[in-house]
């Protein structure tokens, strides 16, 4: 009788945990610039995103919120593991598929932790961290050499459902994303203009599956738009006046709306942590010059985009809501990441992130209830697409390269020959970054340097024992210059 009575008092707590701990749906758009959502920058954004615009009004905008880099691996990879891509052998770039999965198989990632603590998990959308594929007779490893596209039937032994997920449905990154996939099978070839649709469709209903169960879900939901290939649907095509670019946006918050509407007609919003992001900023393949002759700023006020170490690269929308926690309408300054995602979980669940795993993610759970972040963090680290490096550091911004560090022009190829060796900026009183105080200010410029050093030498930017680096080819001055370095004494001359 005791233990009857113990068993039935043991499920009737894991019942109660599981109705208190929320849902969480993470939305990351691809490409989606800081100015392509309306609510944003409703002067310059001449694209309806009435679904995203929703969300805000209904929760928080963050308005100072940055991607692990401005391209897409690195930033997946940091919102996965809480950890910056550039602490592995990716120095720069992204990757391309047909090789291993770029975060080790050991490592704790958000959804292993949360699923070990009860919750189903879901991806649905775009991988972009590396997967093998497999002859499903042999189990030898397809190369890109031999196949243009995965071939359906292959398996994969080291994708999604090896990192914590129970269920995936969508592909690994654009170049592949005929080849669709779920779990751990290649099912079948489809047009890349059916991609969208599928996804939203997808993500609409495991949520109405989830709906009919206890546990508590988290539905990851990296969507591949409005990234190259740019296709909307025939219906949204002439949409938004603005060609095709402003038609997949308006397509991809329609995704957004599909999702809201599958947690509201299942009675499960008021206790659901919603999340809109974007990986880093708009594209040039969205055709930027002839947007912004139509009145768009894709990064609104923000210098740059996509690849670029200004924040028009790596800044990007964030709006949260949780009804339960969230004042409605709110908006906040605070400085984050989106490597943060694994201690806020974890500071969700009433945890301590797991041993060797986290080493540069911040919990901003306080920030929504309106209690200040505490950071353990010094500053939030930029990384360009070429690798360039830049350090945040309250409202100081030092960037480790002459001009953009990316695509943008200038770009280290053809900037300026007398241009300093960095870039400070003051991102309180010159967000557009247009008045570069590094040889103004080299006591700063040094202080910061140092700040970025330390954060990558002892392997974390958080507090905790030192970490290791999977690798020890991290070169933090790309252009080369490093004997231009600032020094503190100057500023005592």
């Amino acid at each position: 009788m005791k233990t009857l009575l113990l068993i039935c008092v043991l499920a009737m707590s894991s019942l109660s945990v599981a109705a208190e701990q929320p849902n969480i749906v993470y939305i990351i758009c691809d490409d989606l610039g800081y100015g392509d959502v309306h609510c944003l920058a409703p002067e310059t954004c001449k694209i309806a995103t009435p679904h995203a615009d929703r969300l805000a009004a209904q929760g928080m905008i963050f308005t100072d919120a940055h991607g692990g880099s401005s391209v897409c691996t690195p930033t997946r990879y940091g919102i996965m593991t809480g950890r910056y891509s550039w602490r592995t052998p990716l120095q720069k770039g992204v990757v391309t598929g047909f090789a291993p999965n770029l975060i080790s198989e050991d490592r704790p990632t958000v959804a292993s932790v949360l699923k070990a603590h009860g919750y189903t998990t879901g991806i649905v959308g775009k991988w972009h961290l590396n997967f093998q594929y497999a002859d499903p007779q042999t189990g030898e490893i397809y190369s890109r050499k031999e196949y243009k596209k995965p071939p359906v039937g292959a398996r994969i032994p080291d994708g999604p459902t090896q990192r914590g997920f129970d269920y995936f449905h969508g592909f690994h990154h654009a170049r592949d994303m005929e080849a669709v996939i779920e779990n751990d099978c290649v099912i079948e070839h489809d047009a890349v203009i059916n991609m969208l649709l599928r996804l939203t469709e997808k993500a609409a209903a495991w949520i109405d599956e989830q709906a009919q169960t206890d546990q508590p879900f988290f539905l990851y939901v990296p969507l591949g738009s409005p990234h190259t290939p740019i296709v909307p649907s025939p219906e949204w095509q002439g949409k938004s006046g603005l060609g095709d670019y402003g038609d997949f946006v308006m397509q991809t918050d329609h995704a957004v709306g599909e999702i809201t509407a599958a947690l509201q007609r299942n009675g499960l919003t008021d206790n659901t942590l919603v999340i809109f992001t974007s990986d880093n900023g708009c594209s040039k393949a969205a055709g930027i010059p002839k947007l912004a002759a139509q009145g768009h700023l894709v990064s609104a006020h923000l210098r740059g985009s996509k690849a670029d170490l200004w924040d028009g690269g790596h800044r990007i929308p964030f709006i949260v809501r949780w009804p339960e926690k969230v004042a409605a309408g709110s908006q906040t300054d605070s400085l984050i990441c989106l490597t943060d995602l694994l201690a806020t979980t974890c500071d969700i669940l009433g945890i301590e992130m797991p041993s060797g795993s986290g080493e540069d993610s911040v919990s901003f759970l306080p920030e929504l209830s309106g209690k200040p972040i505490e950071s353990t963090r010094n500053g939030v680290i930029h990384h360009s697409f070429s690798g360039h490096f830049a350090y945040r550091h309250g409202k100081w911004k030092l960037l480790l390269a002459r001009a953009s560090g990316g695509w943008s022009s200038p770009n280290e190829a053809n900037a300026p020959a007398d241009s300093p060796v960095a870039q400070l900026y003051d991102m309180e009183t010159d967000i557009g970054e247009q008045h570069n105080l590094y040889t103004e200010k080299p006591e700063i410029a040094a202080q910061l340097l140092e700040l970025l050093e330390q954060d990558v030498n002892r392997g974390r930017s958080t507090e905790g024992e030192p970490a290791q680096n999977d690798t020890s080819n991290i070169v933090l001055w790309k252009s080369g210059q490093t004997k231009e370095k600032p020094r503190k004494k100057r500023a005592e001359r």
